[in-house]
């Protein structure tokens, strides 16, 4: 399973349509303690995170990674590509990639899919 915390409803419903599409299962988190519910119920393979929540996206990195089962999880992150300090704190809190939105918004699909198979998705700048 995948798990997504986006700022918006559009952003929850692309990457719900894309999941659709790629046969990939995944399931939102808004906060720590619904992250903690979501590890606890199933196998998570990975977490994509929407930065446009700002301070809210850094923290959930940080309590996904100060979880017993988090250091297994693949973060990926993405937001504007000119929030360079917002980019920087994902990838210190933990993101195992961090992209600005456009490139995440092309690889949405992609993305999914490599993480429910557990690959590392790599970092992207260009927006």
């Amino acid at each position: 399973m995948i798990l997504y915390f986006a700022a918006d409803l559009f952003w929850a419903t692309r990457i719900r349509e894309a999941a659709a599409a790629a046969g990939v299962s995944v399931r939102p988190v808004r906060n720590p303690e619904m992250l903690r519910a979501r590890l606890g119920d199933s196998p998570v393979k990975g977490m994509v995170v929407d930065l446009d929540a700002g301070e809210a996206a850094v923290d959930l990195i940080k309590s996904l990674r100060g979880e017993p089962t988090g250091a297994a999880v693949k973060v990926v992150a993405w937001g504007p590509h000119v929030e360079v300090a917002l980019l920087g704190a994902a990838k210190a809190a933990g993101a195992d990639a961090v992209m600005a939105r456009g490139a995440f918004s092309r690889r949405l699909g992609e993305i999914l899919v490599e993480l429910e198979a557990g690959r590392a998705v790599g970092d992207e700048a260009a927006d």
